[in-house]
């Protein structure tokens, strides 16, 4: 493997960056894939190799990498996540209803960035993974993921 100072490294391509938004539908406690929709973005700004971030702009809602194979898996993890944060704990904040706090704990748990390689403009996911919005309040609501693709 070659050094960063070697002299017979070829030459690195100019770094570039491009920022956007992607809005999405969720329907309520469940996990919305974007995988689809984060790639096409990565197609229409050109991107090759780098690295993408994925930010959430909600603190009731989060990402997360997950299997996209077995239909078993997201109903799972949305139960896991309920017995880690019930609605029927004593919270103190309940403003917007019983839904609200476990929402914040399990954005908390689960978290509202991701970094993700990206090779040839595609992101660099396993073969059973998917990129998910996961919804954590009983109704849908209209997410906004900030987009920042950094590569060459």
């Amino acid at each position: 493997m070659a050094r960063f100072d070697d002299p017979s490294r070829p030459a690195a391509a100019p770094l570039w960056q491009a920022l956007g938004r992607l809005v999405v539908e969720t329907r309520g406690r469940t996990l919305r894939d974007v995988t689809a929709e984060l790639d096409a973005w990565l197609g229409e700004v050109g991107a090759g190799d780098g690295l993408l971030t994925v930010f959430l702009r909600h603190t009731s809602a989060s990402l997360t990498v997950q299997e996209n194979a077995s239909p078993e898996v997201l109903p799972d993890l949305v139960d896991a996540l309920d017995r880690l944060a019930p609605r029927d704990a004593p919270w103190r904040h309940d403003l917007e209803g019983a839904d609200d706090m476990p929402a914040h704990v399990k954005t908390t748990l689960t978290g509202v960035s991701l970094a993700i390689p990206v090779r040839a403009g595609r992101m660099d996911l396993g073969t059973w993974q998917a990129v998910y919005v996961v919804e954590h309040r009983d109704r849908g609501h209209r997410r906004e993921l900030s987009l920042h693709w950094l590569g060459a």
